[in-house]
């Protein structure tokens, strides 16, 4: 199957560096523009992830770490859904400026591609969306969110499409879930639809 040409759809796909990944986001998030292109883009991630989510876990006050938050989409919607215990981490400090005042407990600038300052079994739950793409997070962020996660937790997260083999992130899930976790679910999502680039959305639970 001949690969999507997504890199003149969505610029930011073309970048092969974090340095150059965080000066693309920096102005992007300049005036709300990210959060604009996102509506217009019709930008389904963080609220199909959130849904799936929802349908199996029923506790409103588990405490969510949100990785890759960006500007605090998937804790809109989680908030929605009346969650309100959630700690959100991202690379770009321009974008965590521009996070909603007072939705998330606490936010801290990360890269998910380093270890996470974090204990473990700490969380109940990690939400990851929109950061598995290209020039992004790597397939070994898994383990982390799987050390930081409480055993039954679970783990919520997008795969850009173009990247899942490129990246090796079907590897990982497919060793992971030997020992580490179990699927719930996993499918091609609608992501960004308009734009026709899917992600597969994965929903695990840790043992």
């Amino acid at each position: 199957m001949a690969q999507k040409d997504v890199g003149n759809k969505i610029p930011i796909y073309k970048l092969k560096s974090t340095d150059e990944v965080m000066k693309y986001y920096d102005e992007w998030g300049n005036e709300n523009k990210y959060n604009k292109d996102m509506v217009d883009w019709n930008y389904t991630g963080p609220k199909e992830t959130v849904e799936t989510f929802v349908k199996y876990e029923k506790n409103k006050d588990i405490l969510i770490f949100d990785a890759g938050c960006g500007t605090g989409l998937v804790g809109l919607e989680l908030k929605k859904h009346r969650f309100k215990n959630f700690h959100g981490a991202d690379l770009s400090q321009t974008l965590l400026d521009t996070v909603p005042k007072n939705l998330y407990q606490k936010l801290q600038k990360v890269d998910l591609n380093q270890n996470i300052e974090c204990e473990d079994n700490y969380y109940d739950a990690v939400m990851c969306v929109g950061t598995f793409t290209f020039g992004h997070v790597k397939p070994t962020a898994l383990d982390e969110f799987i050390r930081v996660t409480k055993p039954g937790g679970l783990i919520c997260f997008t795969i850009n499409e173009g990247i899942y083999e490129q990246y090796g992130f079907d590897k990982k899930i497919k060793m992971l879930s030997i020992k580490k976790w179990q699927e719930i679910e996993f499918y091609k999502s609608d992501y960004i639809a308009s734009k026709d680039v899917n992600a597969w959305l994965g929903l695990y639970r840790v043992k």
